[in-house]
């Protein structure tokens, strides 16, 4: 069942140029390597995919964004739908309200104010139990809450990538060339990307249309993302230890054997390649948006999102931006 509902993510987001070059072609180069990196200036290729974009005046003048539309998230062998808008004052505000039209839970907001977290309704901690594991600490819920900060920082560099090719100050980016990736409908520049807490990135814009294809970067491995709650998509931020926990169990015997490879006790679990793909950019109001976004790891889809709508520089909602413990 899981098999037939990425497949049917897949066949609905690949139905472009751009898609059907990245599944023939950039993900096998993005795997393998690239070609070697000439003398080329990544300023250069990223003022050219600006001006595609709209051009550094237009983007330069966009204050706010909002926009609307639809996921549909993987979880299991169940297919999530979650309307969500998305609300930003730029350079340093942003936040995702999901609801949950399928499920009997209210909406959900996720985002960041500077450098506090945007969390409603906020977490609360899970209460002792006889027998189970201490509840977190205040130290504990705090690194917790940095380390979804940094997770939703890090989501919004990537959207903006897509949308800009560029970065802002609440999280700054630098490029590097890193050569470029062969597909048989034509070639990708490939930049890298390194920003705040090791985060890394590699941003794949196409040499023909100059519109970005996607971004890929290397994550530690988690369970299934939760819109509206931590970690973020595919386990703990890039770059960040995983989040604390309370006291493990009382041990009540010798310790079942590891599976054979499996990582020693107590080491890091091993980093999946995340890819975000960019398709369907359409005119809003002078500039290039992306209408259509897949986010795979490894090789399953599982989050396919369409927005229906942009509205820049349109008024936002301040309650949007109340950080947590305000």
């Amino acid at each position: 069942m899981r098999a037939s509902l990425v497949s049917s993510l897949i066949s609905s987001v690949v139905s472009g140029v751009i898609g059907r070059v990245v599944m023939n072609g950039i993900i096998v180069c993005a795997t393998a390597g690239v070609a070697s990196a000439q003398a080329t200036d990544p300023s250069a290729v990223l003022a050219e995919t600006r001006a595609t974009l709209g051009g550094d005046a237009r983007i330069g003048s966009v204050k706010t964004f909002v926009a609307t539309g639809r996921t549909r998230q993987i979880r299991g062998d169940n297919l999530v739908p979650i309307e969500f808008e998305i609300q930003s004052e730029l350079p340093d505000k942003y936040s995702r309200r999901d609801e949950f039209p399928a499920q009997d839970a209210g909406p959900a907001t996720s985002g960041f104010n500077g450098d506090r977290l945007v969390q409603i309704p906020e977490p609360v901690a899970p209460p002792a139990r006889p027998g189970g594991p201490a509840p977190p600490t205040p130290e504990q819920q705090q690194a917790a809450q940095r380390q979804r900060m940094l997770q939703v920082k890090q989501d919004f560099a990537r959207l903006i990538l897509g949308m800009f090719a560029g970065s802002y100050q609440s999280f700054p980016l630098m490029f590097t060339y890193a050569g470029q990736a062969e597909a048989p409908q034509g070639k990708a520049h490939v930049l890298d990307a390194k920003g705040p807490a090791n985060f890394t990135a590699r941003l794949f814009i196409s040499a023909d249309t100059h519109l970005p294809i996607m971004v890929s970067w290397q994550q530690a491995a988690g369970p299934p993302a939760r819109r509206g709650g931590p970690p973020g998509p595919g386990g703990s931020p890039q770059g960040a230890p995983p989040a604390p926990r309370g006291s493990p169990p009382a041990a009540t015997g010798a310790a079942p054997a590891a599976p054979a490879g499996a990582p020693p006790a107590g080491a890091p679990p091993p980093a999946v390649e995340h890819r975000l793909y960019f398709a369907d950019y359409r005119d809003v109001d002078g500039l290039k948006l992306p209408f259509r976004l897949r986010h795979a790891v490894g090789a399953d889809t599982i989050e396919e999102t369409v927005f229906d709508r942009f509205r820049i520089n349109a008024r936002t909602d301040p309650r949007r931006f109340e950080a947590s413990g305000q």
